[in-house]
């Protein structure tokens, strides 16, 4: 069976919080979205990067936050 859509999409302004490894981002339709993976050497390397090494710290259980600005800065133009 064969399914045909049209689509007519306009996007004034679109705004992604992040993407991770394997996420999809769609608009519109789609008949079949296939995964894939690629591995690419973009930094030439030659090497194994080394192994992460563990730091010795401490955690804050509290902490003051940053006032938000944005308000102010509207004000003031």
């Amino acid at each position: 069976m064969n399914i045909y859509v049209q689509q007519s999409i306009h996007i004034n302004i679109l705004r992604v919080g992040s993407l991770s490894n394997s996420s999809i981002l769609q608009i519109g339709t789609s008949g079949i979205i296939k995964s894939t993976a690629h591995l690419a050497n973009s930094g030439g390397f030659t090497e194994l990067a080394p192994m992460p090494t563990t730091h010795q710290g401490f955690v804050i259980s509290s902490f003051n936050t940053i006032p938000d600005l944005s308000n102010q800065r509207k004000n003031n133009n």
